[in-house]
C-alpha cells in the first residue's frame, strides 16, 4: 500500500494487434495497479498502428479518466507487460501506458506550435508566457517533438534560457511510415507538428542519465580554426597540463590516430567513428559523460577538414570516439552504477526511457538490453518509454538533441 502523500507510478504494455484490445489491456492493467486516481498519463504507440493514430485519443478517453496526458507515435515501445516484466517491442504493434499519482505536484501540459515559438533573442519572459509555467517554480520537463517541424534545437536553447537548471528529457516521435511525420498527443488531442510536453513543479525531482555509448580514443585536441560545423585545424594537448603541440589538419590527426589502433578498432573506425565535444571547458581531467557526442559527417581531403554534426568554435576541445555494443553496455552500466550508489528508492518513483532506434536489438543482438540493465539496478521502479528519432537530455548543464543514445528520466519526490 502506498500512503496517499507518496508518489506512485505504474507501467503497462500491450502487444495485441487490435487497437481496441490494446487500449483495454493497458488501461485495465494500469488502473488495477495504481492506488487512487492518476494525475498524469504518458502514452506511446508504435508506428505499426500508424494508420490508426487518429483513433487513439477518442478510444483512450472513453477508457481512462486522467486530467493530463501526453504521448507520441514511436519507433518502438517500452513498458511492463502482462507478466510484470519490462519489455522493449521493436517493429511490432504495441501500446505503452504509464499512470502517475503525484501528490504535491503541479502538472502543466502544453503544445508548442512551431509558428508560435519566440525568436532566440526574445526576452526570458516571452518563453515563460508561452508555456504559462513560472520560472521560479523550478519545473521539470518531459518533451515529445515532431522530427520534421519542431525546430527542436531552438526550442531546447530557448527553454534552457528561460528555465536554467530545470532538467529536460524526451525524444523525437517515430513516424507512421508514410509522408507525414510523427503523431503527438496532448490532453486527448492529436497534433501533427510542433512539440508536446509536461512541466512538473512542486514536490518532484527529475533525475537524468544520458548514456551516449561511446569511448574515447587517442588524446584530446583543441580546435584552433573552424567554420560553422567544419574542423579546419587542431592542436593536440600533449600533457596533463593542457600544453599544446604542433597544429595539423583534422584529417591528418585522424589518420595518425587510426594507425595506432588495434585491428578491431580500425574496423570500427570505418563505420562507427564519432567526435566528442567537451561540454565543460574548465574541466581538466575528462571522463565518460564529459563529451557531447556528434556524428562525423564527412571529410575534405584537399584541405584535411572534417565536418561534424554541430557548430564548432576555436578553443573548444574535442576527442575522437568509437561506438560498439560492448562500449554502449559498459557506458550505461557505469552511469547506472554511479547513480544507484548515490540514490535509493522504495519504489515511489517512476522512470522513462528514451532510446535511439539505432540501439536495441540491432546494436546488442538481443532484446530488452538497456531496460534489463536498468532493472538490474532499479527493479522496483516502473519503466516505460519509446524508441526515438533523436533523444533529448542534458550534458554539462545544457540540453541537447542526441543520437544513438539512451536517456533516462527518473521521477521521484523531493522529500
Amino acid at each position: 500500500m502506498y500512503p496517499q502523500n507518496e508518489m506512485q507510478w505504474v507501467s503497462a504494455l500491450s502487444t495485441r494487434p487490435s487497437l481496441e484490445a490494446a487500449i483495454a489491456e493497458v488501461t485495465q492493467q494500469a488502473k488495477r495497479s495504481l492506488e487512487g486516481p492518476a494525475d498524469l498519463g504518458l502514452v506511446f504507440i508504435s508506428s505499426a498502428f500508424g494508420s490508426e493514430y487518429s483513433r487513439l485519443m477518442p478510444l483512450l478517453q472513453e477508457a481512462l479518466r486522467v486530467p493530463a496526458i501526453v504521448g507520441c507515435g514511436a519507433g518502438g515501445t517500452i513498458g511492463t507487460n502482462r507478466n510484470g516484466e519490462t519489455e522493449e517491442v521493436e517493429g511490432d504493434a504495441a501500446l505503452s501506458l504509464s499512470l502517475a499519482r503525484l501528490p504535491g505536484v503541479e502538472v502543466k501540459t502544453f503544445h508548442i506550435s512551431t509558428g508560435e515559438m519566440p525568436d532566440l533573442d526574445s526576452p526570458q519572459d516571452t518563453w515563460v508566457d508561452m508555456l504559462g509555467v513560472p520560472a521560479n517554480s523550478q519545473p521539470q520537463f518531459i518533451l515529445l517533438a515532431d522530427p520534421f517541424s519542431a525546430k527542436i534545437n531552438d526550442l531546447l536553447q530557448g527553454l534552457d534560457y528561460a528555465y536554467p537548471g530545470s532538467p529536460k528529457v524526451g525524444g523525437l516521435a517515430g513516424t507512421d511510415g508514410g509522408m507525414r511525420g510523427g503523431a503527438l498527443f496532448c490532453d486527448y488531442q492529436l497534433y501533427r507538428e510542433g512539440t508536446v510536453g509536461v512541466a512538473l513543479s512542486g514536490n518532484v525531482v527529475l533525475d537524468t542519465i544520458v548514456a551516449q555509448g561511446c569511448r574515447p580514443i587517442g588524446r584530446p585536441y583543441r580546435v584552433t580554426e573552424g567554420d560553422r560545423n567544419i574542423l579546419l585545424k587542431l592542436e593536440e594537448e600533449t600533457d596533463d597540463k593542457g600544453n599544446l603541440g604542433a597544429g595539423q589538419s583534422p584529417l591528418d590527426a585522424l589518420r595518425e590516430l587510426v594507425q595506432t589502433l588495434n585491428e578491431e578498432d580500425k574496423e570500427l573506425a570505418q563505420h562507427s567513428l564519432f567526435v566528442g565535444v567537451v561540454s565543460d571547458e574548465f574541466k581538466l581531467t575528462l571522463e565518460p559523460g564529459d563529451f557531447l557526442i556528434r556524428n562525423l559527417l564527412g571529410v575534405d581531403p584537399k584541405v584535411g577538414a572534417i565536418a561534424i554534426g554541430d557548430r564548432v568554435r576555436p578553443g573548444q576541445r574535442i576527442q575522437f570516439h568509437l561506438r560498439d555494443a560492448r562500449t554502449s553496455a559498459e557506458d550505461l552500466e557505469t552511469l547506472l552504477s554511479r547513480y544507484s550508489r548515490a540514490n535509493s528508492y522504495r519504489g515511489n518513483a517512476g522512470a522513462l526511457m528514451f532510446s535511439c532506434m539505432g540501439r536495441g536489438e540491432g546494436l546488442y543482438g538481443e532484446p530488452n538490453f538497456d531496460s534489463r540493465l536498468f532493472g538490474r539496478y532499479f527493479n522496483n521502479i516502473p519503466l516505460s518509454g519509446f524508441f526515438c528519432n533523436g533523444e533529448i537530455g542534458p550534458v554539462g548543464g545544457s540540453t541537447f538533441l542526441h543520437g544513438y543514445t539512451s536517456v533516462f528520466g527518473i521521477c521521484r519526490q523531493n522529500s
